[in-house]
C-alpha cells in the first residue's frame, strides 16, 4: 500500500490543531475506510494515521497558533 501525504492548511485544522482520518481531504472512498481516528497535527505540524498510514501535515510556512 502507497502511504498518502495531506498537505494542510493552517484553516483546515479545528480548533485544537487536529483532524480527523478517514478525511476527506485524503480522497478516501469508502472501501477503504477505516474507524474515525484524531491527530493531533497542529502540535508536531504532522501526525500519521495509525490504521492507513496516511500522514497529514502542514503545508510549508503554514503555522497553527492554537485557539489560546
Amino acid at each position: 500500500m502507497t502511504q498518502a501525504t495531506v498537505e494542510l492548511l493552517a484553516q483546515d485544522l479545528n480548533h485544537q490543531g487536529g483532524v480527523f482520518c478517514p478525511s476527506p481531504k485524503a480522497d478516501m472512498k469508502l472501501w477503504n475506510s477505516h474507524p474515525k481516528v484524531y491527530l493531533d497535527v497542529g502540535r508536531h505540524g504532522e501526525a500519521k494515521c495509525p490504521y492507513c498510514g496516511t500522514v497529514y501535515k502542514l503545508k510549508a510556512g503554514e503555522h497553527f497558533g492554537g485557539g489560546h
